[in-house]
């Protein structure tokens, strides 16, 4: 299996996801568009990992490769390949799909719990999850669910929470993938968004929740795995 990730900013990594790939000996590549990366042909992957990051689906005046990525990541999924996005990643998916993605009513920075939805017990993608994880957030905007797609998870916070379409893309507002170095790298970068708010953590809040972290991990492993199947 071949993976290629987009990065958007070099504080938001695969982080744990990177320790599935060398456990599973799977070929990576990225495009790190900090660095000014070019991108890949879409023939040399088979599994397309699209990551985080402050900006939004709509800056292309500030960050005009967003066209280009969006452009790359709508034949990624015409070519059927498989596809997973966080956060940024999720939304410009959405977006992609004809999906609207915008502002949500609250920011949600910090472990907050999401419930698993009735249908996500129908999937095999958190099926054997409990119906309530505390996971960790860091966004604003939010995303319509896609027809035909199904509906994840919710938080209190967030209606749209995640979605799988296809049982090949998979879309996260939350990030399981977060280990103690990128958690730490997050809030270093992104302290300034940390102000007091009802879905908004303080950074002392934020790292007393790294005991979340292990069972957060494996439930990304799980997913990838499940994904992995697929191709």
């Amino acid at each position: 299996m071949k993976l290629h990730y987009l990065q958007h900013v070099a504080y938001e990594t695969p982080a744990c996801i990177l320790d599935w790939i060398k456990q599973n000996g799977v070929e990576c590549t990225s495009t790190k568009f900090f660095n000014k990366d070019e991108l890949p042909n879409i023939d040399s992957l088979d599994f397309l990992l699209i990551m985080g990051g402050p900006m939004g689906v709509n800056d292309e005046s500030l960050y005009p490769w967003l066209k280009e990525e969006k452009e790359f990541i709508k034949k990624c999924i015409e070519n059927d390949k498989i596809v997973l996005g966080i956060c940024l990643g999720a939304q410009l998916i959405a977006n992609v799909l004809g999906e609207k993605v915008y502002k949500n009513k609250h920011k949600e920075i910090g472990w907050f719990p999401i419930k698993i939805t009735q249908e996500a017990k129908d999937t095999n993608l958190l099926n054997s999850s409990p119906n309530e994880l505390t996971v960790f957030h860091w966004h604003g905007d939010t995303f319509d669910i896609p027809k035909g797609a199904i509906h994840l998870a919710e938080s209190e916070g967030c209606k749209n929470q995640a979605f799988v379409l296809n049982e090949r893309i998979v879309c996260l507002q939350f990030h399981f993938e977060v280990t103690e170095d990128s958690l730490n790298e997050m809030v270093k970068f992104g302290k300034g968004e940390l102000v007091k708010n009802v879905y908004i953590q303080n950074e002392s809040q934020i790292l007393d929740g790294k005991p979340y972290i292990e069972e957060n991990n494996k439930i990304m492993y799980k997913l990838l795995n499940s994904l992995s199947t697929k191709l």
